[in-house]
């Protein structure tokens, strides 16, 4: 049967980061994709929020989401600007509504979102709105949610350590997951960054290695309606 799937990440390239090799296979498969950006992912880098000395900056992230997301056939894009590694300063409810207007939209049966024990604060924010966007009231659509670790993030935060318990075999769809980050320019680091093309390659590997396959996606499981 064909699903909807929903990914809800704060920042252009978490998408990509976390589930595009597993959303590529499930859209191989006959689903159908949509992405859901919160933040504009550029801010935080200056001392204060600059919107007006950001603005082409900003412009070419949202050229390089378009075109990452078309790599593999995500239907369609929404994006929001909550200000860059800032979310605590947002009220909570406004981004709850964002991503339950969405959902009301896509009506998704499969949502891919951040790690609560996250080290980025936009990250841990998002998956409390995401859980409370999706309670699970007897006539919500989503049936399923995932959240995925973000590479220089996730693993970031010691002592706490991702602890997958679902992986996706990704396989045949790796190679999609680093084209589409190569539309990433501008957020792409070199190796020995985790956040590198070949940093993906290797995660992906490893993750192949502990459950005997080539390449894996993990994920923990938050919740799975049978």
């Amino acid at each position: 049967m064909k699903k909807k799937i929903l990914i809800v990440a704060a920042h252009p390239d978490d998408e990509v980061l976390g589930c595009f090799g597993t959303v590529a296979r499930l859209i191989r498969e006959g689903h159908e994709a949509y992405t859901l950006i919160l933040g504009e992912g550029k801010t935080s880098r200056d001392e204060k929020r600059q919107i007006e000395n950001k603005k082409n900056d900003i412009a070419m992230l949202g050229n390089e989401i378009k075109k990452a997301n078309g790599v593999i056939g995500i239907k369609k894009v929404f994006i929001e600007s909550y200000p860059d590694n800032r979310f605590d300063s947002v009220n909570l409810l406004d981004i709850i509504k964002v991503i339950s207007k969405v959902k009301e939209e896509v009506q998704p049966d499969i949502i891919f979102t951040h790690y609560e024990k996250d080290l980025n604060i936009d990250h841990q924010i998002t998956y409390q709105a995401v859980i409370t966007a999706t309670r699970p009231m007897q006539d919500e659509c989503v049936k399923e949610i995932y959240s995925f670790e973000i590479l220089s993030s996730t693993e970031w935060n010691y002592p706490i350590s991702f602890s997958p318990d679902t992986y996706f075999d990704i396989s045949e769809t790796l190679s999609l997951k680093i084209a589409a980050m190569k539309e990433y320019a501008s957020e792409l680091c070199k190796f020995p960054h985790p956040r590198s093309l070949k940093g993906i390659e290797l995660s992906a590997k490893y993750h192949g290695m502990r459950v005997g396959k080539k390449a894996i996606e993990a994920f923990k499981c938050i919740r799975r309606v049978r």
